[in-house]
């Protein structure tokens, strides 16, 4: 399967154990859930793809997301926040998914290692699980540190590893599309 640039046009979302249909989405929009959306890039997104017409879900655990990069949006019906963590199994029902969920930083990611690489991994399997099961798109962003010197810019081998398993499931089932996530 090809991988495919992933759109940002219209998209909307719903909970954790989330009963509502996909087709409950606005005129137009889709159903998107942002992992990491409280993060400085998942709660720029999650405004984005609300001007655009769509339900936002924003899952995060506030390891290194702020409520404050959010609080605007809460008001917004279309806007659901659910504080949760990526490494335990979470349901929706949405049309795409952005997997935002991972400290980009060193001293974030070096702080608790063993915590990044379950972020990264368990994570990434646990949203590519649901994309399959709902029929959703993927996008899944990285550190760019993965892609760097480790001798000058250390990384989170648990980043290539999460990039390993997407390839496996474009390989098997799916479009997904991947890019480099600006460190902090």
């Amino acid at each position: 399967m090809s991988v495919e640039p992933f759109e940002t046009e219209a998209n909307t979302l719903s909970s954790v154990e989330s009963n509502s249909s996909r087709s409950e989405a606005g005129v137009g929009g889709k159903r998107v859930l942002v992992t990491g959306g409280a993060g400085f890039l998942g709660s720029h997104l999650c405004e984005r793809l609300l001007e655009d017409g769509n339900e936002v879900i924003c899952l995060d655990n506030f390891f290194t997301g702020r409520k404050g990069n959010i609080a605007h949006l809460v008001p917004n019906p279309s806007f659901e926040l659910v504080r949760h963590d990526v490494i335990d199994p979470f349901k929706f029902e949405v049309d795409q998914i952005y997997n935002l969920a991972c400290p980009a930083s060193p001293p974030h990611y070096q702080f608790n290692p063993i915590k990044t690489t379950k972020t990264s991994v368990v994570g990434a399997i646990n949203c590519l699980g649901l994309a399959k099961r709902v029929g959703a798109r993927v996008f899944q962003a990285s550190t760019s540190e993965v892609y760097g010197d480790p001798e000058v810019r250390p990384y989170s081998p648990s980043q290539k590893t999460a990039a390993s398993i997407l390839s496996g499931y474009v390989r098997a089932t799916m479009n997904v599309s991947t890019a480099p996530k600006p460190s902090s």
